[in-house]
């Protein structure tokens, strides 16, 4: 089992979220993405936006590059 923030994934918080997948992981940050988006929560909106912007880019390499260095990043990580 492995363990990245919400910081670390391109969020505001630094809430753990684990799993033995970076799919897994990459799930459970969407959850906290949606929770943080229902309360409104202004520093995880500012993050929404990044990304937002990231996803409308022309070059969509841009994203690409972005989930393959997350998932090289969760690959890195040593287990719990």
């Amino acid at each position: 089992m492995k363990t990245m923030t919400c910081r670390q994934l391109g969020g505001a918080c630094d809430l753990e979220f684990h799993g033995n997948t970076f799919d897994e992981i990459s799930e459970k940050s969407k959850q906290h993405g949606m929770e943080m988006f229902q309360k409104n929560d202004e520093p995880h909106l500012k993050a929404m936006n990044k990304m937002r912007e990231l996803m409308k880019t022309s070059d969509s390499e841009a994203m690409k590059n972005w989930m393959k260095s997350k998932r090289d990043e969760f690959d890195a990580l040593p287990n719990n």
